[in-house]
């Protein structure tokens, strides 16, 4: 099976841009339903293309930055906390997800970057209840950073104010 033409300009088009682009704005420039590149990112993703879903779009992961899942562990009180410390120290907090009991592994992409994503993430966790809450806190981020050492030193500040299992 073969990429069509609008996939392989919907590749071009994300690799050119900086920002995450929505479904509905790539709809809109390939004159389609954002249900066809919805589809369309699916196909690609399954042909190996490294195309990251936020909450702001779609964009296509260049970066070769070493990745970890850790474990934590806390209330409510402390999200902003642990995740300003992982932007702080250089890390890119990629996901969140936890294992419920029931349903399984339950994962929702974040893609927060710095303090303003870790204040527009929390201020929108005002009208919802934390996915953590649903496993007696314990969760898990696949966390980015550009070398070993920055991922140490995440762990490292996290450890010390409680947050890892």
């Amino acid at each position: 099976m073969k990429l069509s033409k609008r996939q392989n300009e919907i590749i071009k088009f994300l690799q050119e841009s900086n920002d995450p682009i929505s479904g509905e704005v790539l709809g809109e420039k390939f004159g389609v339903s954002r249900q066809v590149i919805v589809k369309d990112i699916g196909m690609l993703k399954a042909f190996g293309v490294e195309i990251v879903s936020t909450n702001k779009g779609y964009k296509i992961d260049t970066g070769k930055k070493l990745t970890k899942i850790i474990e934590s562990s806390h209330d409510d009180n402390a999200i902003k906390d642990e995740l300003n410390t992982i932007v702080d120290n250089g890390g890119v907090v990629i996901d969140i997800f936890i294992n419920h009991p029931v349903y399984g592994v339950i994962r929702k992409d974040l893609d927060i970057k710095s303090r303003n994503g870790v204040n527009n993430f929390v201020k929108n966790m005002d009208i919802s209840t934390p996915l953590k809450n649903l496993t007696a806190n314990v969760h898990y981020h696949t966390i980015s950073a550009k070398d070993e050492e920055s991922l140490k030193k995440i762990e490292k500040a996290l450890k010390k104010k409680g947050y890892l299992k």
